[in-house]
């Protein structure tokens, strides 16, 4: 069998390439994301790959195409964040899921899985466990359940156009892995949470919410439940879930690292509103709707999983929780951008100079000292342009190539200065601010429209871009003839400047992309499309 993966590279996705690879029914595999991984590490190793943004109606030419030839489609695509973004969000979760299934259909593919949840699930206020015919309308107050009962009534209107294919829904509950712990704390905790003292120390007591509990799955059993989902041919839906239920009290266990009372309950009512003030304050990704989740979703029954698919689950809720907290305070990932490490920066594998390393005489350490400061303020003020630029851009075809050379330019600056650190240097100290205040300065355009993207000003962000990685090309090429006295192998800044350009091109696409439509009255603007 030919599989594809729409949205490979996350949490799940990532633990399917897993468990197809090892299966002997399945003869190759064809990766799909917005943003491509390190194809080269694992598990992404095993796929093919191409890049393809789901949420524009474009795109189901450009599915049907990658479709051809398929036996079965996993459809895993999903964004969370960025919460305050509801049309980009049911754009890509809602419309992407009607153009991946069109496109299946086209190109002739007779077995589909697409990821629900159980957060699809009608609200209940009991804990008697419900099977897959319980109603699908959401809870009200989740986006994230809106959009995946909505999703539900798309799968609804495709299994009556299209009887013939053998569509299954899996109905997940929390999935937890080894490898998302970096981003799971990124959607939901924030950067500000202070996770890494799990490794040093655990609280006593935690405080829990009244009424919470929820069903967690390891990734590698829903991986297994995928497979066998498209190699059975399997239709309708199918709930996933360890046996055990992740009460308030086994949560605050699981976080204590200790057995017995560990929670101090919490009245939910004021936690609702201190949720959605820190959500709305960016001191907390996750909104209040997750709350409502974690309180009125069902119990699921998972009967049908193991009587239709022949699927159980080898890891407890507990362990798969446990796994991952254990991650996320290491700050754990893996070779994709959304799974990334917390902070450790794509070249780490490349050494750093010794620790007794000395830079030789005749070496004027005080003009390297600033020439590498410098360019150091400079990757500062670019790297907060461009991550500007992904951002504002996200609902854009482009911002798939935004997005890697945001990637790459964190990585390297993450570097840079580590590089620094280790000359016996000290970061610049009026440089770099002077650098970040113009950056910010020059978003100040007398083109730009009140409350709403300029269509000038992608072009001309990408103009600065430009000239910005080609000087930090050239830096690149000058420390290269410097890289014996620094102590780096000179085959990493040989590779620093092919990235470079590697950069170049993606920003080079996103010009000729925005170039045709920032001055005609005749073409949709990018704040239109």
């Amino acid at each position: 069998m030919r599989v594809v993966v729409v949205g490979a590279t996350g949490n799940v996705g990532s633990a399917v390439l897993e468990e197809l690879s090892v299966r002997s029914e399945i003869t190759s595999i064809l990766g799909l994301a917005r943003r491509l991984p390190d194809a080269e590490a694992e598990p992404f190793c095993h796929a093919e790959w191409d890049s393809v943004d789901i949420q524009h109606p474009e795109s189901t030419a450009a599915l049907t195409e990658l479709f051809s030839g398929a036996d079965a489609v996993i459809h895993l695509a999903w964004l969370i964040q960025p919460n305050s973004q509801r049309e980009l969000l049911r754009r890509v979760n809602v419309h992407g899921t009607k153009h991946v299934l069109q496109a299946a259909a086209e190109a002739g593919v007779e077995r589909i899985a697409v990821a629900s949840s159980v957060g699809a699930y009608s609200p209940v206020e009991d804990d008697h466990p419900r099977d897959e015919s319980w109603p699908t309308e959401g809870i009200p107050g989740s986006h994230y359940s809106e959009d995946k009962a909505a999703q539900e009534r798309v799968m609804d209107a495709f299994e009556a156009q299209h009887p013939g294919t053998a569509l299954a829904r899996l109905r997940p509950g929390l999935i937890f892995q080894a490898g998302s712990g970096s981003e799971i704390q990124r959607y939901f905790l924030g950067h500000l949470a202070p996770v890494q003292l799990l490794t040093m120390v655990r609280p006593p007591v935690v405080p829990m919410p009244s009424g919470i509990r929820a069903q967690a799955v390891h990734a590698r059993d829903v991986a297994k439940a995928y497979a066998e989902a498209v190699i059975q041919g399997a239709r309708g839906a199918f709930n996933i879930a360890a046996d055990d239920v992740l009460t308030g009290e086994a949560l605050a266990s699981v976080i204590s690292g200790r057995e017995g009372k560990a929670s101090i309950t919490v009245p939910f009512a004021p936690l609702k509103p201190l949720v959605r003030s820190l959500h709305r304050a960016r001191l907390l990704p996750m909104d209040e709707g997750w709350l409502e989740m974690a309180r009125r979703a069902p119990i699921m029954d998972i009967s049908r999983a193991r009587s239709t698919l022949g699927w159980n689950p080898e890891y407890s809720g507990t362990e798969a929780l446990s796994e991952m907290l254990e991650a996320m305070a290491d700050g754990a990932g893996r070779g994709s951008i959304p799974l990334r490490p917390r902070s450790i920066s794509a070249l780490t594998e490349h050494p750093l100079p010794a620790e007794d390393h000395q830079l030789p005489s005749g070496i004027d350490t005080g003009l390297l000292r600033s020439y590498m400061a410098d360019h150091l303020a400079g990757a500062t003020a670019g790297l907060n342009r461009i991550q500007a630029m992904a951002a504002a851009f996200e609902d854009t075809p482009v911002y798939p190539e935004l997005s890697q050379v945001a990637e790459a330019v964190g990585s390297e600056h993450q570097w840079l200065s580590r590089l620094i650190q280790s000359q016996g240097f000290s970061r610049p100290a009026v440089a770099a601010p002077a650098l970040w205040l113009g950056e910010r300065l020059s978003r100040v355009k007398p083109y730009a429209r009140p409350l709403k993207r300029s269509p000038a000003a992608l072009v001309l962000e990408t103009e600065l871009m430009l000239g910005a990685v080609t000087a930090k090309r050239q830096g690149w090429e000058v420390l290269s003839d410097y890289a014996a006295e620094l102590g780096v192998d000179r085959a990493v800044f040989e590779q620093l400047i092919e990235a470079a350009d590697d950069q170049r091109e993606h920003l080079h696409r996103v010009h000729a992309y925005a170039r045709p439509r920032v001055f005609r009255t005749d073409h949709a603007t990018l704040s239109e499309e």
